[in-house]
């Protein structure tokens, strides 16, 4: 793993969650973007190289939808650059860890993403994201 990509944090109003983070960082944010496969609508700051990626739920069973519903706003995952999210989870799946998609899927901010099952990462749930070349 490179480095921590973004902190991902489930918001229950994304507009008003802009308003706050933009006061906070004093950046507005630099992408706002739709993963219809997820349900979510995600705005994307960046402070230095620190990220941060908003999520709301645009679909009532969406997994943030579910997230809120069970544990409120808050940190939703960490998110890891690998150079090579295929290798990387292979890696990982021999060390023992559960992927809760076998294969990486489309996400947010032009990057192939996978996520691993919190109950093997203390409860953290932890998301691999590569960079897709354009």
């Amino acid at each position: 793993m490179q480095h921590v990509e973004h902190i991902g944090i489930a918001v229950k109003n994304l507009a008003l969650s802009n308003d706050l983070f933009t006061k906070l960082l004093g950046v507005a944010p630099y992408k706002q973007e739709e993963v219809e496969s997820e349900g979510v609508m995600t705005s994307f700051f960046q402070t230095g190289q620190t990220k941060i990626e908003l999520l709301e739920a645009t679909k009532p069973d969406s997994p943030i939808a579910k997230f809120l519903e069970k544990k409120g706003e808050g940190i939703h995952h960490i998110a890891f650059e690998v150079a090579d999210i295929l290798a990387e989870m292979e890696r990982l799946k021999t060390e023992g860890f559960t992927l809760l998609n076998e294969t990486p899927k489309q996400g947010a901010d032009n990057k192939l993403v996978c996520f691993l099952h919190p109950k093997g990462t203390n409860s953290v749930l932890i998301e691999l994201c590569q960079s897709v070349k354009l």
